[in-house]
């Protein structure tokens, strides 16, 4: 059963808001007045956002790299909403690969790159019927050099950054008002930094209260927080002979 249908609501799905970035925020959209819809992995991580989200909110499990299913349940879920507004690609995984295992590095480009653009497509085409819309990707600072620990991480979150641009660029052409947000955080204290230090490093709530910020101002890139714009320009322009010995 769908949620009773509001008219005046915004409708928000997030795809990855088992824990961290994703399920801040839907707590943070949600009192914010959107109708969520959340997916993940993790069945029970999901029951227990249903149970911190005190307004509408529909949970489904999600696996993105199963491409035909996560299409399926996509579609549902928006019926369920009836309607979308605002799409979040948060899904993604970062797994350290020194020993340059295949299986690992195929792991990752099947959730952050295959899983990624099955989802990205389906909304911008989704917006495009409907004439609005805005879609946001959860990149990395990471996406701006690669890595000889974890070469596929960087590698897809610059893929992520780069098919966004481009789906930019589309809908400006077609001149309808569909927003493209590229987010890229730095060091947050996640899972999936967990045991990294940084005196940069921000937590789940202020890293999420800038993106809430971003989103609603429809900013077309982001860096989170905002001092890693320093740190992105340095990264740019660092020659290779310096970086790679690094």
């Amino acid at each position: 059963m769908g949620i009773p249908k509001e008219k005046n609501k915004f409708k928000a799905i997030i795809i990855g808001a088992t824990s961290g970035i994703g399920r801040e925020l839907a707590k943070l959209l949600s009192n914010s007045g959107y109708i969520i819809g959340a997916t993940g992995r993790r069945k029970y991580l999901l029951s227990t956002l249903k149970k911190e989200v005190k307004t509408d909110i529909i949970v489904r499990y999600m696996d993105i790299s199963k491409t035909n299913e996560a299409v399926i349940i996509l579609d549902q879920l928006i019926n369920e909403l009836d309607g979308l507004d605002l799409l979040i690609i948060n899904a993604g995984l970062n797994e350290m690969n020194p020993n340059l295992e295949l299986d690992v590095e195929l792991n990752i480009i099947s959730v952050n790159v295959v899983g990624f653009t099955t989802i990205a497509t389906y909304a911008i085409n989704y917006f495009i019927k409907q004439k609005k819309g805005h879609l946001v990707g959860i990149s990395s600072i990471a996406a701006l050099r690669g890595s000889d620990k974890a070469p596929a991480y960087p590698a897809s979150k610059a893929y992520l950054s780069n098919y966004l641009q481009g789906l930019r660029k589309k809908v400006m052409k077609l001149d309808m008002p569909i927003t493209v947000t590229d987010i890229k955080p730095g060091y947050i204290k996640t899972s999936m930094s967990e045991g990294k230090k940084s005196f940069w490093m921000t937590t789940v709530e202020n890293a999420c209260s800038q993106i809430v910020k971003s989103i609603l101002k429809k900013q077309s890139y982001a860096y989170i927080t905002k001092k890693w714009r320093i740190i992105a320009w340095i990264m740019r322009y660092t020659p290779d002979w310096i970086y790679n010995r690094l």
